[in-house]
């Protein structure tokens, strides 16, 4: 099991990417581009949000296994239209961890280390001191470690500390390589068809209680359920 480094104050610290957890992020954002570039991309705007109007910074909510075209959803629409000044995510604290901070940082991304079991209380801390200085937050609301499509109360406690809108995403591809993960993850594979789809965004108030922020998750849970197909 990875453990996480802890000071002696019992603040959790993060593993720093290594050389080599760098190099192959690198690799990968390249592989991610080359392939970006021959998919037909279908977008699908229900949220009402974007166009025409100039909204202000969100939440992006994308499912665990369907990181490598997020940030493609993210810079070709979401960040085309708002008024935010850059994207922070969270990402896993864990050495695992460090390889998805390497890609995320080639993409210009704010990356912002913890999960549900690790380190999450100072992360929410640090993503709230991002959504101060006017930038998007992103989360998967099932990782890092599931269960595959349910969501986790991290992200609407997110919600209820920002008063950000919480922005459901997804994306289907008619061509794929589905890995035996705990998230079934899905490889987009060169020529395919990939149809985006921006769902209604969602409003936790700061005044929510425990059961309405559950409602919230259940909520956000079935919107996205109902726009993912495996």
């Amino acid at each position: 099991m990875t453990r996480v480094a802890v000071k002696s104050s019992g603040v959790v610290v993060p593993h720093a990417p290594k050389w080599y957890q760098r190099l192959g992020a690198f690799i990968v954002y390249l592989l991610i581009r080359a392939v970006s570039l021959t998919i037909r991309f279908k977008r699908i705007d229900r949220s009402e949000y974007y166009e025409g109007k100039e909204p202000g910074p969100s939440i992006y909510c994308v499912w665990h296994n369907r990181l490598p075209l997020s940030m493609y959803c993210y810079y070709s629409y979401i960040k085309k239209y708002n008024r935010s000044e850059g994207l922070a995510s969270m990402v896993s604290a864990s050495k695992d961890g460090g390889f998805l901070v390497g890609v995320l940082e080639c993409y210009g991304v704010q990356p912002i280390r913890g999960s549900s079991s690790r380190r999450g209380a100072q992360a929410l801390r640090e993503l709230t001191s991002w959504a101060r200085r006017g930038y998007d937050l992103s989360i998967t609301p099932d990782g890092p470690r599931g269960p595959c499509y349910q969501v986790q109360e991290g992200i609407v406690a997110l919600a209820q500390l920002t008063e950000f809108a919480i922005m459901p995403v997804t994306y289907n591809l008619s061509w794929k390589i589905t890995l035996n993960s705990w998230d079934r993850f899905q490889i987009p594979l060169p020529f395919s068809r990939c149809e985006i789809i921006y769902e209604k965004p969602i409003r936790v108030p700061r005044s929510a209680t425990e059961s309405e922020r559950e409602t919230y998750r259940q909520q956000l849970e079935q919107v996205l359920r109902g726009i993912s197909k495996d």
